[in-house]
């Protein structure tokens, strides 16, 4: 007998009498099942009188295997009929209780299957009975016919299991939460509200069939109030009057409560597609740390509801509701998810057990907090079906009386009831001490307990009349923050700068329940924000406009090394493939951009990277920008227009971009460059000659680029630097670039051509242009042409950007500009591939121009003010000079450039550039060398 082999436990019978008198019944089935059948009969009063009723039945099943068994039982469930269906099912109902029950009780069967058994039979009664009733009341013609049409997919109607039903985590007398909808978008509007009538009357029929007591019991009792405003909505609506709800009036615990939600009878494909529409309500995209206040709260309403507040005790002590019982690890899963669920799309399950897993395993919570609050929920479950086992009550609330609590002890299979009250009691108190903390706020602080000068106060006072604190719930969070940001804020190297910048990016934010939240949760984030803050205004000005970009910060791998180019577009691509529509694509482009190139410069700004690595790591995210873009430009380009004609196209990155050397505000060059390859039209929809084709999907590129949309833009993009300017189209042949470059292009256009690199579009047509650009480089490095234009082009540049100053890090003689003039000439005239400046001249020297001295002294040069350029650029998009610094700015400034104080950095400065300008000016001036 399979059954009885399995066995691995039993009860101790805590009334033997009753216990040996049922089992000597089975006698049959061998000690090993008898032992099993004594302690539950003489345990649980419900399961004995179970025993007796259905002995026959019981008898043959305990036979089997406990899988074979319950599969029957569904089959039965399957084959009724309307008049069978109410006996039909309480009937399965009783036989399922009992194998459950025995499986569970014996070991044979783990929680998870415990649970999953009795998920399983709710949904298939319910799906069983919705479709019966549905075609019941078509048959009445109380339904439209096209209901009859649909009967296979419930008749477009659909019952979403909400709660322990929805994840599989059924508990042994549990009532069933029920969510009754209709697919509106199936009927014709004119049929609207006699649908609406009809699935109501079937929705009402549904809870009586499944719950009404008879003289052969009831299947489940069914709770239909999780559905939307349910005092007022009728017991099934349509999906679009639930999605109007959500969307406009969606609570927290509404969310939490979607977690688990799950299809599970009538048209379940209907019933996906309705939950798909809600993932935006459920998980937010941004960090959701308001939640644990929402869920704390909730917490208390309860424990207050329940008069369930005061110590632990074992006698009468709620192991669901009460401290440290099961609700608690629930909530504390749930809520971590609704924070992180949003952008971690693994957090999206619905068991707890899973849940905590996930959790644990992206770093959310500690691995043995997720071992041990597993094991404890997994034995708090069991007590709980031993407790609803004893009279099948829903009820998970321990006896008043010390005999009870030796009853559940002996069903739990101890001996020894001090042995069990120890352990629960431990479990408990553990249980509450890992989640109480997670939940309960800090407590509030008081003013009054720091010593600010009264021109903090005077600060301080006004900070009540901003945006982010004008609802009360801000302000309660708010205030339990307040005195440690305004301690913080004393301890710095200057209170009164750092008080003022702080102050500057408190007005700025719109909105503050979301952030101080984020805030509480994570204390060290404090500290971020007043450091950025003290450096760098502008920087806490665009953070309080993007305070979203903190996420990023939580999400454990922030302060990680550069990851490279390849995975960064990967991880952009994968995000972008989530998204459901080009819009959505955008902006999920928009918000990865922000949150990296907020993290670069929270690495530089904490000398985490030198003003190099950042600049490399400005230039990487630009280009995963344009490679995982351009592919979804392009897809959604050809949805109307076709696949691009011919061999495609590419992008060429000019510039700083193309020498992969951005700084924090960078704007990008660009060239598109395509073949037709003789292919006159695009197919599709509206098909385009190719020129017209590749000017529009260029013209698409710089919007999906530039284009403001609810989450910014992502970069500014310049294309003047493509055949003709201005005046030549956005797009060029492959074919007429070649043309115009050999026999029309300006020396100025050959040296751009230096650093000029191919950052998306066809591989096999990179090489190609990439091969051009080598033999073109190649042609056109004549000395004597080269070193006039070159001449022409600095003189040019001096009268039009001459240069403001020792500050001005790019323009006027000596400075950046002048200097990668200088490198992107000596790389045409020595034919380099080198497309980075300092590469450049190394190859430039070992052509014979300039020399190595000079070289040394323009690469000198350049390093120093690449330093101040990024560094600038960080703290603000107008020139810096010291007079407009606060002390942390200057400080930073000193560090990025590596320079102990600020006389010094300024005479260095003007040295190296006065240095540099007269290199140039010698070095050109000597053109046979």
């Amino acid at each position: 007998m399979e059954f009885a082999r399995r066995l691995t436990r039993a009860p101790i019978p805590f009334d033997p009498d009753i216990g040996a008198e049922v089992a000597q019944s089975f006698a049959g089935l061998g000690p090993e099942m008898q032992e099993l059948l004594n302690g539950t009969a003489g345990c649980s009063p419900f399961l004995g009188g179970l025993l007796k009723r259905d002995m026959a039945w019981a008898q043959d099943a305990l036979c089997q295997s406990p899988e074979a068994a319950f599969e029957q039982i569904l089959k039965d469930i399957d084959a009724l009929d309307y008049a069978g269906l109410k006996p039909g099912l309480r009937t399965a109902k009783r036989h399922a209780a009992l194998l459950i029950a025995l499986a569970d009780l014996g070991g044979v069967w783990s929680l998870e299957e415990v649970t999953d058994a009795l998920t399983r039979l709710a949904q298939s009664a319910t799906h069983k009975a919705l479709g019966l009733l549905v075609a019941e009341q078509v048959r009445r013609k109380k339904l439209p016919s096209i209901c009859g049409e649909r009967l296979d997919q419930g008749g477009g109607m659909v019952a979403i299991a909400m709660g322990k039903m929805g994840a599989y985590e059924l508990n042994y007398s549990s009532d069933i939460d029920l969510i009754c909808l209709f697919d509106e978008t199936q009927f014709d509007p004119d049929d609207y509200y006699e649908v609406r009538s009809g699935f109501i009357r079937a929705t009402r029929e549904l809870a009586g069939v499944l719950s009404d007591q008879t003289g052969d019991g009831y299947v489940f009792r069914t709770d239909l109030r999780l559905r939307p405003d349910a005092s007022v909505t009728p017991v099934c609506i349509s999906m679009e009057v639930a999605e109007r709800y959500y969307e406009s009036l969606g609570r927290t615990w509404e969310r939490a409560a979607h977690i688990k939600a799950r299809a599970c009878a009538g048209d379940i494909k209907a019933g996906e597609g309705y939950l798909d529409r809600l993932t935006s309500f459920v998980w937010r995209k941004h960090l959701d740390f308001a939640a644990i206040q929402d869920a704390h709260d909730m917490r208390l309403r309860i424990r207050d509801h329940k008069g369930l507040h005061g110590p632990i005790t074992v006698e009468n002590h709620n192991i669901k509701l009460g401290a440290g019982g099961i609700r608690e690890i629930e909530f504390f899963t749930q809520t971590r998810q609704l924070i992180a669920g949003g952008r971690d799309l693994s957090l999206r399950v619905r068991g707890t057990v899973e849940g905590l897993d996930r959790l644990a395993t992206n770093g959310w919570i500690p691995q043995a907090v997720s071992e041990q609050l597993s094991e404890d929920y997994r034995i708090h479950r069991e007590l709980e079906h031993r407790l609803q086992m004893v009279g099948d009550a829903q009820t998970q609330t321990m006896p008043k009386s010390a005999e009870g609590v030796d009853r559940i002890a002996r069903f739990m299979g101890y001996g020894d009831t001090q042995a069990f009250r120890d352990e629960l009691t431990e479990r408990l108190e553990r249980v509450a001490d890992l989640t109480e903390d997670f939940f309960e706020p800090s407590q509030p602080g008081q003013n009054a307990l720091i010593d600010i000068p009264e021109a903090t106060a005077k600060v301080v006072e006004r900070w009540q009349s901003y945006p982010a604190l004008r609802s009360e719930r801000a302000v309660e969070i708010f205030n339990r923050l307040r005195p440690g940001i305004l301690k913080k804020l004393a301890d710095s190297d200057r209170p009164e700068e750092a008080l003022t910048a702080f102050d500057g990016f408190l007005s700025g934010l719109p909105a503050g329940v979301q952030l101080f939240s984020l805030f509480e949760a994570n204390p060290q984030l404090i500290d971020l924000i007043i450091d950025i803050t003290s450096i760098a205004p502008e920087l806490s000005q665009y953070l309080s406009r993007n305070a979203s970009v903190l996420d990023a910060v939580i999400g454990g791998d922030f302060f990680a090394p550069w990851p490279g180019l390849e995975p960064l577009v990967q991880e952009l691509s994968a995000a972008m493939g989530r998204a459901d529509d080009y819009e959505r694509k955008l902006d999920t482009a928009r918000r990865w951009l922000k949150e990296w190139h907020f993290r670069i410069g929270v690495h530089l700004l904490r000398g985490l990277v030198s003003a190099e690595e950042a600049s490399s790591e400005y230039a990487d995210l630009a280009e995963a920008i344009l490679a995982a873009l351009w592919p979804v430009v392009v897809d959604n380009f050809a949805k109307k227009h076709g696949p691009p004609p011919g061999n495609g196209a590419v992008v060429l990155g000019m510039g700083s971009l193309g020498a992969g050397r951005l700084t924090p505000r960078s704007d990008l060059d660009l060239i598109v460059i395509y073949d037709p390859a003789g292919v006159d039209s695009s197919e599709g929809r509206r098909p385009l000659a190719s020129r017209t084709y590749y000017a529009r999907l260029t013209q698409a590129l710089v919007t999906a680029m530039s284009a403001p949309m609810s989450e910014g833009k992502l970069y500014e993009v310049d294309m003047r630097l493509r055949p003709s300017g201005n005046q030549g189209p956005v797009a060029t042949s492959l074919e007429s670039f070649r043309l115009y470059q050999r026999e029309e292009a300006w020396t100025w256009e050959h040296l751009a051509l230096t650093r000029a690199r191919v950052v998306a579009g066809s591989p096999d047509l990179a090489q190609v242009v990439e091969a051009f650009r080598r033999l073109l480089l190649a042609e056109k490095g004549n000395p004597e042409h080269v070193l006039e234009g070159v001449r022409d082009m600095r003189t040019r540049l001096a009268d039009a950007k001459p240069g403001t100053g020792v500050w001005d890090a790019k323009n006027g003689p000596g400075n950046l500009t002048d200097i990668e003039l200088v490198a992107s000439a000596g790389a045409l005239l020595a034919a380099s591939t080198q497309v980075r400046p300092t590469e450049q001249l190394e190859d430039a020297v070992a052509g014979g121009w300039p020399s190595a001295e000079q070289a040394e002294i323009l690469n000198r040069a350049h390093t120093l003010l690449r330093k101040l350029q990024i560094a600038s650029k960080l703290l603000s998009d107008s020139e810096i000079t010291p007079d407009k610094l606060g002390q942390g700015s200057l400080r930073f400034v000193l560090q990025t450039c590596e320079v102990d104080d600020l006389d010094k950095l300024s005479k260095t400065l003007n040295s190296v550039t006065a240095e540099a300008g007269a290199t140039i000016t010698q070095a050109l001036g000597d053109p046979s060398k």
